[in-house]
């Protein structure tokens, strides 16, 4: 589970850094090449950056799809829980399970249906406008993001099954914060 935990914030994280590496890169192109600079204003307008566009926004699809599964095991996903808080213990729990695996059972569908659409997307020629990669491997992002986001909910439901926990994300939290306020503390005791 670790494995797939690490790849699974490496996969977001990496996607996240690219993609505004990428528009910072065009946007700096795209005004840049009009400056009277020699030599930088010549190789500006040798580049053509006309495909970053897509690619990122191919990028920030996967990185979604990938991102909904990774919100479902921290506890960030979006959830309506006002009635079921209200309900008492016994109730609650069972309508926070089906909730889990209603969750998990669409997701399955949702990844079915994705891995149906790609297979009869990759008996085509379709490719994209700018990159001309083939569609079916943009819209991999689907079967495969909804398949582990269902994978996901079973693995809360059943946590929630044997413990009656959830997870939950404080949002006050930033990790990395409190190491960085605890060096921050010692090297000010050091000068004292």
């Amino acid at each position: 589970m670790k494995i797939l935990d690490h790849l699974e914030e490496w996969l977001i994280a990496s996607l996240m850094a690219m993609a505004t590496l990428l528009i910072f890169v065009a946007v700096v192109h795209r005004y840049a090449s009009g400056l009277p600079i020699p030599f930088v204003q010549d190789e500006l307008i040798k580049l053509n950056t006309s495909w970053a566009q897509e690619l990122c926004i191919f990028m920030f699809v996967w990185m979604a799809k990938f991102g909904a599964a990774y919100g479902v095991r921290i506890g960030i996903h979006v959830g309506v829980d006002v009635l079921i808080n209200k309900m008492n213990t016994p109730w609650r729990n069972k309508f926070i399970l089906f909730g889990l695996l209603a969750g998990a059972f669409f997701t399955a569908v949702i990844g079915t249906l994705g891995a149906r659409f790609v297979w009869e997307m990759s008996q085509t020629d379709i490719t994209s406008a700018d990159l001309e990669l083939p569609m079916w491997m943009v819209y991999m992002a689907v079967p495969l993001g909804s398949y582990l986001m269902s994978f996901r909910f079973l693995q809360v439901a059943w946590e929630f099954h044997k413990t009656g926990a959830l997870p939950k994300h404080d949002e006050a939290h930033v990790v990395g914060l409190d190491q960085v306020q605890i060096a921050g503390e010692e090297s000010n005791g050091a000068k004292a």
